[in-house]
């Protein structure tokens, strides 16, 4: 049986397969309410039989969104917006709908960019950018606008933000929650001494450092249904040799999310340094999420130009990570999984529309399915 297709329990929640669809950013919302767009771009997904559906970096304050065109819950009105949508992909007819997970997010001092098509540089506050919060005043780049430093008064209310955008998840129906500590965003940056420089607990060693983000995470673990599953994605490294953010620190902060109840760690890696010199490659942040595995007894996932099925089930085979998250490679091909399957010889659920469409040359691709013809 094929490693990549064998299910894997989170909690109560049974995912079919271990490939997850990773978020991925759409720059395509207005005030942080989701758009037609979205229904095409998700609705296909929902359709890709994977095991797992995470929905795209989502902010708990208009302020923490990556770009004004970036989706947000944080107000009444993009709860319903989110709802309608949800509504929507979930009608689609799967034998076995697929997980729905929300990413939870805040862009700190890499927040008020424009749309990468437009540059991704940041929106200067004459010109519509908002001002950014950070744990230090710090800009990402020079001559990018100052943050404001966060206080711990900032933190509270920062806290209670994410809190309400997690219950507002839990009356979406959602099974799932991941919370983004990776690629340079706010909590990203309380770990890494690149980005902050505070010199009160929440600065200086890794515990200090950990400080926010994990009491953050158990503020959320407290409040999410103890059935459902939590996660937490993360950047293993900086990719700068002047950090101290490394592997051996991603461990030490993965230990202790175990320890309070964390069902999944989603290992990324850089985002944080504007000299970060990543060595781009297949599977090249892999090695961090093995290393990772060997220290935690939660599921590990992995993430990174993985394209190739074959790939990916050596990975899980040889246990280098217990799931594998794919993006770019669904947007270039949403049926990933179902050439997956074919070429690995698993089987997976589909919308019956589609059942058809099996390669005669594959055989059962969609089980036991059949399909009459007149």
């Amino acid at each position: 049986m094929s490693s990549l297709f064998q299910s894997i329990k989170l909690r109560s929640l049974e995912l079919k397969n271990r490939v997850i669809v990773s978020p991925m950013c759409q720059y395509s919302a207005v005030s942080g309410n989701a758009q037609p767009w979205h229904n095409v771009h998700l609705g296909q997904l929902m359709m890709a039989s994977s095991g797992m559906l995470v929905l795209e970096a989502t902010a708990v304050e208009d302020i923490g969104r990556i770009t004004p065109a970036c989706l947000g819950l944080y107000n009444n009105e993009n709860h319903t917006a989110l709802a309608a949508l949800l509504s929507s992909i979930k009608s689609i007819d799967v034998k076995s709908n697929t997980p729905i997970c929300i990413q939870l997010a805040h862009a700190g001092r890499k927040a008020s960019s424009y749309e990468p098509w437009n540059g991704g540089s940041q929106i200067p506050i004459e010109k519509g950018g908002w001002e950014c919060v950070a744990p230090s005043a710090l800009p990402h780049l020079e001559g990018e606008q100052v943050p404001r430093a966060l206080s711990e008064t900032d933190l509270v209310a920062l806290t209670n933000k994410f809190l309400d955008s997690l219950r507002r998840s839990e009356k979406l129906g959602l099974d799932a929650v991941e919370l983004h500590c990776a690629h340079g965003y706010l909590l990203h940056e309380f770990l890494s001494p690149i980005a902050n420089r505070r010199t009160d607990k929440f600065g200086g060693s890794l515990e200090n450092r950990m400080r926010f983000p994990l009491q953050l995470f158990k503020s959320m673990r407290d409040v999410w249904p103890a059935q459902k599953p939590m996660g937490v994605r993360l950047s293993a490294s900086d990719w700068d040799s002047d950090s101290s953010w490394h592997t051996d620190e991603a461990i030490v902060f993965s230990k202790e999310l175990e320890k309070l109840g964390c069902d999944w760690i989603d290992v990324s890696s850089g985002g944080v340094s504007s000299n970060q010199k990543i060595d781009l490659k297949p599977g090249y942040q892999v090695d961090f999420a093995e290393q990772i595995k060997r220290t935690v007894n939660i599921p590990i996932m992995t993430v990174g130009l993985i394209t190739d099925a074959k790939h990916a089930e050596s990975i899980i085979a040889n246990q280098q990570a217990d799931m594998v998250a794919l993006a770019r490679a669904f947007l270039y091909n949403p049926r990933w999984v179902w050439h997956a399957a074919a070429e690995l010889g698993a089987t997976v659920d589909a919308p019956k529309q589609y059942w058809r469409s099996s390669p005669h040359e594959v055989g059962r691709l969609f089980g036991d399915t059949k399909v009459g013809q007149r």
